[in-house]
């Protein structure tokens, strides 16, 4: 009389589910990430590509590469060092950028433009690519400029890869395991005790050698053409 009840679809019963898709397979972007906090305890934001959260762990110095080669011996060989184009990423302890204005102000560089960027609180970087598995890592190479010797056991990297515009790659990565901070350039070495690395020498390193890229910038200038008045 009624005739037969409608058939029972996902769409009509809340007691069926809907139809799920199947999860991804882990992808080489997981894998990064996976990397960086759970072997590093690095913290990241979502999202493609990977950036780090910078200013938890640490802070990092945005340099000329140029400057940066010339000025590795400063920083301690166990700090992370990294290379994007024409520029290299020098790690430093957290709270080093606040303290770089003043710390170039002591150092009677405040009053100068100089090409150096400083990464701190709140701030985000693009994560460099890990390294290759068994040591095998494929890292820049020393430019032709660099003063010889630029970085102790440093490998070559693939021709070409120098210079360009791409993702950051390691050139002293990160140990899984270890603590970071350790180190890191602070300025809490300053005139204290402990063998924690010295901020200000490779702050003022740095500073030196960016301002002499900029006075050689401007004497290759050519000299301004200056027209009498009639």
């Amino acid at each position: 009389m009624f005739g037969a009840p409608p058939p029972v679809t996902a769409s009509s019963s809340p007691l069926v589910p809907l139809p799920r898709r199947p999860l991804a397979p882990a992808g080489a972007s997981d894998q990064v990430r996976r990397w960086y906090e759970n072997e590093l305890g690095w913290p990241t934001v979502p999202g493609d590509p990977l950036r780090l959260v910078v200013g938890v762990r640490y802070d990092v110095l945005d340099v000329p590469a140029e400057v940066g080669y010339a000025s590795l011996r400063h920083a301690p060989s166990g700090s992370p060092v990294a290379v994007r184009g024409d520029r290299m990423l020098l790690w430093v302890a957290a709270g080093s950028a606040e303290e770089l204005p003043g710390l170039l102000e002591w150092l009677d560089w405040g009053d100068l433009p100089l090409d150096l960027v400083a990464i701190g609180a709140g701030g985000l970087m693009e994560a460099p690519s890990p390294p290759e598995p068994h040591g095998e890592r494929a890292v820049p190479s020393c430019p032709s400029h660099a003063p010889a010797p630029c970085g102790a056991g440093v490998a070559p990297a693939p021709r070409g890869r120098f210079g360009s515009q791409g993702a950051a790659v390691w050139l002293r990565p990160p140990e899984p395991g270890c603590e970071v901070e350790a180190s890191l350039p602070t300025l809490s070495a300053l005139g204290g005790a402990g063998d924690a690395p010295d901020l200000v020498r490779l702050v003022s390193a740095v500073a030196t050698r960016c301002h002499r890229i900029r006075l050689r910038r401007a004497g290759a200038q050519p000299p301004a053409v200056r027209t009498q008045g009639r």
